[in-house]
């Protein structure tokens, strides 16, 4: 009779767990919430198999605690510290009941669960009657509890992941979006003038989706036309948004009864209330008269163009300016270049991420080879192209570390 009684309940407990793993899986089958599925699984084993103790820590972007039975809610201050500290040593179960250190002696089981060789969730148990009669229940139980244990935190990670690829798909499409968009900003080459004054081409590569670089060329009347090249500090989506709104300033500041030392203090202002101090353009500025052939430039702490006179055969580096644009409130001192251009003069005007590219040997790849390029035969476009095709062998596979921007002219 004994054996009979004993036998129908371990068949009870038995079915009992078939149905409970049963109802787990359906649960996630029903994609029922993280908060449905743990308080399911506390369920089954503190209300169940009497588990009086449950702790679980999880993997997020840090560690942190999402279920927590039978102890003090004290006992969660600080889930990355108990990782870092006592937990990561583990990676399978273990008895942890003879342990006196802090947080082990109020628990008897530790069972990790891995995912290619990396922890990403412990679970502590222990009875809530520390003098109970008989067999505990979590050794009883154990093989059982580590099962649906790993059900449990298996799925909570795939809901993550799949929340997380959801949200990446997200923000890919917003960049993409946000790609076009900067894209409509920076002028493309075929929109740049080809005529009897001069011939613009540019040359623009983001080290991502979106980028901090900017060049412009805006025509201001029928004898004058600005161009200019900017970056702003860092990278990615902060600086792209700083210089969108610097291109509209720039775009409504810039007419041709602005002198450039007013226009310089006037951006530095925006750049200021925009950027709160916490980035900086560079930026230099040019206003060419054509029939006076008189190129007037700011050079705010911007890398110096490169003009190549012709006639003389000579290289000068435009760097008569003054700092970049949102270091200070208040410009401390600016200075105008001035330079006579002569039919044949060449201009190339670039941001650091051309001649600071590293190849594999962390060399940079300098400016020598803009005036190589400037020295040969051919117009704009092809000292671009020049430029371009000596930058890849250059680089020789390596991926950019920043953003290119180009922007050369021709003067007839």
């Amino acid at each position: 009779m004994v054996s009979d009684l004993a036998s129908l309940r371990k068949l009870k407990l038995s079915n009992f767990k078939l149905n409970s793993l049963l109802e787990i899986t359906q649960a996630i089958n029903e994609n029922l919430s993280t908060d449905d599925l743990l308080e399911k699984y506390e369920k089954i084993l503190c209300h169940e198999l009497s588990i009086g103790k449950l702790y679980i820590l999880i993997k997020n972007v840090q560690w942190e605690s999402i279920l927590l039975t039978g102890i003090s809610e004290d006992f969660i201050d600080n889930p990355q510290e108990i990782v870092d500290s006592f937990l990561y040593k583990f990676d399978e179960i273990t008895s942890i009941s003879l342990l006196n250190e802090y947080p082990f002696q109020i628990f008897d089981i530790i069972i990790p669960v891995f995912h290619k060789d990396s922890p990403v969730a412990y679970v502590l148990i222990g009875d809530i009657e520390e003098e109970r009669e008989g067999l505990s229940p979590i050794i009883k139980h154990l093989k059982y509890i580590q099962t649906i244990t790993n059900i449990i935190v298996v799925a909570i990670e795939n809901k993550r992941l799949y929340k997380e690829s959801i949200e990446k798909e997200a923000y890919k499409k917003e960049l993409e979006v946000a790609s076009r968009m900067q894209a409509m900003l920076i002028p493309s080459s075929d929109s740049l003038p080809k005529n009897n004054h001069l011939n613009v081409a540019a040359y623009y590569r983001p080290h991502s989706q979106v980028g901090g670089d900017y060049y412009d060329f805006i025509s201001l009347n029928n004898q004058e036309f600005g161009f200019c090249i900017a970056d702003v500090s860092g990278k990615g989506v902060s600086a792209a948004i700083l210089m969108s709104n610097f291109q509209a300033n720039v775009r409504a500041l810039f007419k041709s009864n602005i002198s450039l030392i007013q226009l310089i203090k006037e951006l530095n202002q925006h750049v200021n209330e925009s950027a709160h101090g916490e980035k900086f353009i560079t930026f230099f500025i040019g206003k060419y008269h054509v029939r006076d052939r008189i190129l007037h430039y700011i050079n705010a702490g911007h890398n110096p163009p490169l003009l190549m006179k012709k006639k003389e055969n000579t290289m000068l580096y435009l760097t008569n300016g003054c700092v970049g644009l949102g270091m200070f409130d208040e410009i401390p001192s600016i200075r105008v270049g001035t330079v006579h251009i002569d039919s044949g003069d060449k201009m190339v005007c670039y941001t650091d991420g051309l001649v600071e590219a590293e190849n594999e040997d962390l060399n940079e790849f300098g400016t020598f080879p803009l005036e190589g390029a400037l020295s040969l035969e051919g117009d704009i476009d092809q000292t671009i192209q020049y430029l371009n095709d000596k930058l890849e062998k250059f680089l020789h596979g390596k991926t950019l570390g920043d953003d290119i921007s180009i922007i050369g002219l021709d003067f007839f």
